[in-house]
């Protein structure tokens, strides 16, 4: 069973930075985008940022200019950069890998205090 193991989320004071990884536990073949969702306190789960193999990128509309996605396909590894954080980022954050079916990690906690 192929796991995916976030790591990176914290505290931390409004306008500073996170740096979130996500490595899956084996190498899985034809992921055709990686990405990063966030469910915040009473909300419904939003899709954060994603990359495809080409490294084309999407952002939500809220971290578009703060936050930065890469990865490696290959190694199938993505990282999320986190700059100016608000509290309206504070959130659970879940990596994810589409190949054929999704793969989700078990999430990790970002806490932006004010």
């Amino acid at each position: 069973q192929v796991q995916l193991v976030e790591s990176g989320g914290g505290l931390v004071e409004a306008g500073g930075s996170l740096r979130l990884s996500c490595a899956a536990s084996r190498i899985i073949s034809g992921v055709d985008v990686m990405g990063w969702h966030r469910i915040a306190p009473g909300k419904q789960r939003e899709q954060v940022a994603t990359i495809t193999p080409d490294g084309t990128t999407m952002y939500a509309d809220s971290v578009k200019g703060r936050f930065t996605i890469s990865g490696n396909n290959s190694r199938n590894t993505v990282l999320l950069q986190m700059n100016n954080l608000t509290p309206e980022d504070t959130a659970m954050y879940f990596c994810n890998m589409i190949a054929g079916r999704p793969y989700w990690g078990q999430g990790t906690q970002v806490t932006v205090s004010s």
